[in-house]
């Protein structure tokens, strides 16, 4: 009985995001962006707890800035935050010709280029900035490409997102030993991956490496995919334009030294290449997640309340 209430709660959850989601699609760019205005002001004033997660995370990150410096990024940031969420229904449940019309422009593509044509397989590091699903609804369109993804805690949706993510015939890998094994497949036959490469791993998949000069507990399976196939690593984001004009998409190569069999210097490379991609929009950044909640003496860090 209780497992089947923990079911219908579920399926009820499940229900109100597809109708969420299908009523932001019926938004034009500009109404959905504005909805997202309004909810991250409103998070803003009522210092919720992603609010005060990204005042921790800001706090940490640039002590260099004045109090009301960082309070005006971190309300942007709660505002860029929920447009993103806004933006969702337009890219997963309009039709892909009318997504790829919301990029008005692509920098680096070259890079991209020159990176599949040397045949040994691409590894795109996708930080959690700007519209990260816009990300992958243009890599679609160019290559084949399987994408490394976290199960959500709501099972019951987890079959949505997939169905989202693989519209155009992407592969997706979970965070298993058999997800990491359909990596090296698609590296081997010279594909494209996909890794949000800043969230939090488990202790046994990571090192501690300074991101924004805060040691955050950092990936190790892009430099070791890396290692294993001499793949090339690229970063990649869609930059949000202002006044609803549509994103820009932003390739760049990753750092120096990602490949380095030194775990601890990969890492170190690998998270100052997602801060390479930040600093081109420090508000588009998710700040709210607690990227440092886990330190390196292994106790969870209490300025996360």
């Amino acid at each position: 009985m209780f497992n089947s209430g923990i079911s219908v709660i579920q399926t009820i959850k499940v229900l109100l995001i597809r109708c969420l989601l299908w009523v932001c699609s019926r938004l034009s760019l500009r109404a959905a962006q504005a909805l997202g205005g309004l909810i991250g002001r409103c998070s803003w004033r009522l210092k919720t707890v992603s609010c005060r997660t990204t005042c921790t995370n800001l706090r940490l990150c640039f002590p260099e800035m004045s109090q009301q410096e960082r309070d005006s990024l971190a309300r942007q940031s709660l505002i860029d935050t929920a447009k993103t969420a806004c933006e969702l229904g337009r890219i997963w449940e309009r039709p892909i010709p009318k997504v790829v019309e919301l990029i008005a422009k692509v920098s680096g593509a070259e890079i991209l280029d020159e990176a599949v044509a040397q045949g040994k397989g691409v590894i795109i590091v996708a930080p959690h900035l700007g519209s990260w699903e816009l990300t992958g609804v243009y890599l679609d369109t160019r290559h084949t490409c399987t994408y490394l993804y976290k199960p959500p805690k709501l099972e019951a949706f987890g079959e949505a997102l997939i169905r989202y993510r693989s519209r155009q015939g992407a592969q997706l890998a979970p965070t298993s030993p058999k997800g990491v094994a359909m990596l090296l497949k698609a590296l081997a036959r010279g594909e494209m991956v996909g890794i949000l490469p800043d969230q939090e791993p488990g202790l046994e998949s990571g090192v501690f490496a300074p991101f924004f000069g805060i040691p955050a507990l950092t990936m190790t399976l892009v430099a070791k995919l890396a290692q294993r196939t001499d793949a090339e690593v690229i970063s990649m984001f869609a930059r949000r334009l202002p006044d609803a004009t549509g994103f820009e998409i932003v390739i760049d190569k990753a750092r120096s030294g990602i490949k380095d069999a030194d775990p601890e210097l990969a890492a170190t490379a690998l998270n100052a290449t997602v801060e390479d991609c930040v600093r081109q929009a420090l508000s588009q950044y998710q700040w709210e997640y607690r990227r440092f909640k886990q330190q390196p003496d292994q106790i969870k860090n209490a300025l996360y309340r």
